[in-house]
């Protein structure tokens, strides 16, 4: 019996979300059965956070226990012929005991993609945000750099418990073309619920004049809500989760990835 921990990618779209939820179809009910498939007999994988319905991920980490006699290539392997054609398995190595894959993580990376276009492109709306004029790619580079740092983010997300800090430490935060997508990079110790997609669509909303940096800067002073509404979720993925072994309990155990 070893604790293995897993890599896992997945396309959010027809998912509603990452954590298990009544006969809802989830990512994590769907790798649950197809580990019992294996012999797994827990109640319950662990994992790096929940992401809502629509999101994507590419760096989603999984523990779990299981009695293998084979290989961890051969775990891969096994698991990918079963899992449906929207989630796998992207590595599986042993980890220790103590491992715990939310608790111990010091920060996660998230991207954004959108693309510009007058008409909607059926190939790209699955995974981006179309938008059109075009947004100003570098007046996004100037109004990102307030968010560097720890601050106060009560304007752009909420905690899943009320009274829980939301106070946050983000480490980047950057726009960059990337091919036709405009993405936004953005890594933090952790995230409020739905924080990602209101810092996207709050610095869209700046960048075409709508909000101005005095109103976002004002938010994170005062916790004040800043011109409501939401980026899609189409165009989030989870594309990290980084662990540097000094981080157990400082992440608040309810937290949500957006």
């Amino acid at each position: 019996m070893a604790l293995y921990q897993l890599i896992l990618a997945y396309d959010g779209t027809d998912f509603s979300g990452f954590q298990r939820q009544g006969n809802a179809r989830t990512v994590q009910g769907t790798l649950e059965s197809v580990l019992r498939e294996l012999g797994w007999s827990e109640g319950a994988i662990l994992f790096a956070g929940r992401t809502d319905a629509g999101v994507h991920a590419s760096g989603q980490v999984v523990t779990f226990t299981l009695d293998w006699q084979h290989s961890s290539a051969n775990l891969v392997s096994a698991l990918n012929a079963r899992l449906p054609s929207d989630v796998s398995v992207l590595k599986v190595e042993k980890a220790k005991a103590e491992f715990h894959p939310r608790y111990d993580a010091s920060s996660r990376t998230y991207r954004y993609s959108i693309y510009h276009s007058a008409v909607r492109h059926p190939l790209c709306d699955r995974y981006a945000w179309r938008l059109w004029p075009e947004l100003d790619v570098n007046r996004l580079q100037e109004i990102t750099t307030i968010f560097h740092g720890r601050h106060d983010f009560s304007a752009f997300g909420r905690a899943m418990k009320p009274g829980n800090s939301t106070v946050r430490e983000v480490k980047t935060s950057r726009w960059f073309m990337e091919g036709q997508y405009l993405l936004y990079e953005v890594e933090a110790n952790a995230f409020l619920y739905h924080m990602v997609r209101r810092l996207v669509y709050c610095q869209v909303q700046a960048a075409r004049g709508r909000i101005s940096l005095e109103e976002l800067v004002e938010g994170l002073e005062t916790g004040r809500k800043v011109h409501p509404g939401l980026a899609p979720s189409c165009g989030l993925a989870l594309v990290n989760v980084a662990y540097d072994g000094s981080r157990r309990g400082e992440v608040e155990k309810d937290e949500n990835l957006d």
